[in-house]
């Protein structure tokens, strides 16, 4: 891997997106741990549409407008039902003294988010092939792949550890806590309509 591929990938990761905003959220509401599961969760949808990606299906979900809406709107159902958690202060996105959220649901939820927004695959379809030397094989593929998704979960850890060492003063502000959950509820909730009018 070149330290340019590694440079973009790193660019591309801190750029707040889905993953980050979950992970913060999360984060904030249960603490470092949560924050951890969460990443992990987001990770783990990466990995998969990686593998989506090179496996060509993402050519088959660019060129099925049916299957591409399907996944979409599901994706943006999804992203409005978490700012209306978000809002709420409901489940693992609550901002208050509580039993912690189950490493299940935490990582479930991680992986939901991102699995349901088909412009991943596309985007490593086009991003990956970049940065592939003359007659590169599978296996160089595979590497740059591997490299993209550590890439991720230490880009998220870091946003999880930044979210922990503010945690304390966040909760314990009502004012603050409940800002919070309008900035995680509306940043959920634009993402979910930019999705909603994104082409394939």
């Amino acid at each position: 891997m070149s330290f340019e591929y590694l440079l973009t990938a790193f660019i591309v990761c801190v750029v707040p997106g889905l993953g980050v905003i979950y992970t913060l959220s999360s984060t904030l509401g249960g603490g470092m741990r949560a924050g951890l599961w969460a990443a992990l969760g987001c990770t783990i949808a990466t990995v998969i549409h990686m593998l989506v990606a090179m496996a060509g299906l993402a050519a088959l979900l660019h060129t099925s407008a049916v299957l591409f809406q399907a996944v979409k709107f599901a994706g943006v159902a999804y992203l409005l039902w978490m700012a209306w958690g978000a809002l709420q202060g409901a489940g693992g996105l609550q901002f208050r003294a509580a039993e912690p959220t189950p490493v299940r649901q935490l990582v479930g939820r991680g992986i939901m988010i991102n699995l349901l927004n088909p412009k991943l695959p596309m985007f490593f379809m086009a991003f990956l092939p970049q940065f592939l030397p003359a007659g590169a094989g599978l296996g160089a593929l595979v590497e740059l792949g591997l490299g993209f998704t550590g890439m991720t979960f230490g880009v998220f850890v870091i946003y999880a550890a930044l979210a922990a060492s503010g945690r304390d003063a966040v909760l314990a502000s009502e004012t603050a806590m409940r800002w919070m959950r309008r900035i995680f509820a509306a940043s959920f909730a634009m993402l979910g309509l930019k999705l909603a009018v994104s082409r394939a």
